[in-house]
């Protein structure tokens, strides 16, 4: 169609169907014009108990975000094995749309925590902690094995059924005093510090014939009852803190009544805690590490590890970062873009 002239001289568009005009003006009034919507996310969270500080902080910061959060019972999620695909049935309804879950496993529950985890797996689900990461973390010894080979440093530590020669393996981690722990130990438990040769073979005589496997490790005695805990989240250190133990006391867990203080991790330490937890193959991991004349050495890591301490002594938000982390994790995993607002 001709442009029509002016006087003027001047080319003017010829007018519009009234229906054409109003689309146009309907779609500049639009904000989807200038803005799309937020692509709102299932973040499930694997935690026996809702009231527990850290289940608490992760639901508030999944909806501070915009998304739907769902605290699920590890034990009452219930597997579907079928030649149809995996399934999970969850208080009578089979659970569908989860776009990513993190897992807050308890020690007394790892088998089965492990196994729902790798079901949502197979389900096609991105789990931020892997089964496989999560049974690295609970077993110490195998911690420790790949943590050496990769040449972080660890606490001497050797494991033996052999009763005989038993000065020869308190010699192998340095001498007396040594610690004895058990292999599946959470919290402090079955950590125990041996200051003879007969309190050595006492405590692990107890424990072998209580079907119980144990290593025996070096006390770092420049450490003197302190330890760091260091949160990682991804490929960064979020927060740390030195925890020390009570008086009498040479475990310095806060459970066992340790007191923590904030710092600031340098450089070898917060280097040390990121290699370990992708090492072990964690994407939300606490790293717990002894303060040696040589360096850091890796004394074990969390796979669940918990944040109030951290979050109400520096006001950090904890919780946001791990959440921020599982998001973006899903975003890779999956392959397609997520939305974090109106943009």
């Amino acid at each position: 169609m001709a442009a029509k002239s002016t006087k003027r001289g001047k080319a003017t568009r010829p007018p519009r169907p009234a229906s054409s005009r109003g689309a146009a003006q309907a779609a500049a009034a639009s904000p989807l014009r200038k803005r799309r919507h937020r692509i709102r996310r299932s973040l499930a969270v694997l935690s026996r108990k809702r009231s527990l500080y850290s289940t608490r902080r992760l639901v508030e910061a999944v909806k501070q975000r915009g998304h739907r959060p769902l605290v699920l019972d590890t034990l009452r999620c219930n597997l579907v094995i079928a030649n149809s695909g995996p399934r999970m049935i969850y208080r009578g309804v089979e659970l569908r749309g989860l776009d990513v879950a993190v897992p807050r496993i308890g020690a007394s529950i790892t088998a089965y925590g492990l196994a729902v985890v790798n079901h949502l797996e197979m389900m096609g689900v991105p789990v931020c902690n892997a089964a496989q990461g999560i049974s690295r973390s609970r077993d110490k010894l195998r911690c420790l094995q790949l943590l050496s080979r990769a040449g972080l440093l660890i606490p001497r530590t050797v494991m033996a059924h052999d009763r005989s020669n038993l000065a020869r393996l308190v010699e192998e981690v340095g001498g007396l005093p040594a610690i004895i722990k058990l292999i599946r130990g959470t919290q402090g438990v079955g950590v125990m510090i041996a200051s003879t040769l007969a309190e050595v073979q006492t405590i692990l005589d107890t424990f072998w014939d209580l079907g119980q496997e144990i290593v025996l490790q070096e006390l770092i005695k420049e450490s003197q009852g302190r330890d760091v805990r260091a949160l990682v989240v991804g490929d960064r250190v979020v927060g740390a803190m030195r925890r020390q133990a009570k008086k009498g006391e040479f475990r310095s867990n806060i459970h066992r009544g340790g007191a923590g203080t904030v710092i600031q991790l340098s450089p070898p330490y917060e280097q040390a805690a990121v290699r370990a937890a992708q090492l072990i193959g964690l994407e939300v991991a606490g790293v717990d590490m002894l303060e040696s004349s040589d360096g850091p050495k890796i004394m074990e890591i969390n796979s669940s590890p918990g944040f109030e301490g951290l979050e109400r002594a520096t006001g950090l938000d904890v919780a946001g970062a791990i959440v921020d982390h599982a998001l973006g994790f899903a975003e890779r995993q999956r392959g397609r873009p997520l939305q974090r607002g109106l943009a």
